[in-house]
């Protein structure tokens, strides 16, 4: 099986978006420049961070993310989501899959983490199971769940938004530092969750 992986843009106080996701909007008020370094304005990204992104496709296997991401992220990843690969939706509300081009489809699961993320697991095969949005990320830290964090740490306070670990328990998380990539637009931090 492969790892349970974690990859997010974030700000330097902390939010990983900002004020008010909304369907259509899934950065909130001035968060899409936490994403800048992955989807530059100018359209050319560094070589580095090129590789980056490409590594980050290329070693995933399946994506689970919660309700609230998948409702304010699905308008604008559109018909060719650009994951390419299942992506497992938690939620209280049974749906039917939904397919998009290029092999994204979207399943919704209503059972608890633990059971979403093995569904993930089974179809990521040896590749990671990728996870998206800081309610599924905190979920996951709790349980134990977490191998690997990967934090792109953009130079910008947003001052409100979604905080990434907010709803963590008193207990220290331990994680190892296992590279420091540094570009103009982001310092790239990737952790081994320690157990």
């Amino acid at each position: 099986m492969g790892k349970v992986t974690a990859d997010m843009s974030i700000s330097l106080d902390g939010f990983v978006t900002g004020p008010n996701p909304r369907p259509g909007f899934p950065s909130g008020e001035g968060g899409e420049i936490l994403h800048d370094w992955m989807f530059p304005p100018s359209g050319s990204p560094t070589e580095q961070e090129r590789e980056m992104r490409a590594e980050w496709f290329n070693r995933m296997g399946a994506l689970l993310m919660g309700k609230k991401s998948f409702t304010v992220g699905e308008e604008p990843w559109g018909e060719d989501p650009p994951f390419h690969v299942p992506v497992f939706v938690l939620t209280h509300e049974a749906r039917e899959k939904l397919p998009k081009q290029g092999g994204t489809t979207y399943i919704f699961v209503t059972d608890e983490i633990k059971s979403a993320l093995a569904q993930a697991r089974a179809t990521a095969g040896d590749k990671e199971v990728t996870l998206h949005g800081a309610s599924i990320i905190q979920q996951c830290l709790q349980a134990g769940l977490l191998d690997e964090l990967q934090l792109h740490l953009v130079p910008v306070l947003l001052g409100e938004g979604i905080r990434l670990f907010d709803h963590l328990s008193a207990s220290p998380i331990s994680l190892e530092c296992t590279r420091v990539v540094s570009s103009p637009t982001a310092t790239h931090l990737r952790f081994r969750v320690v157990k």
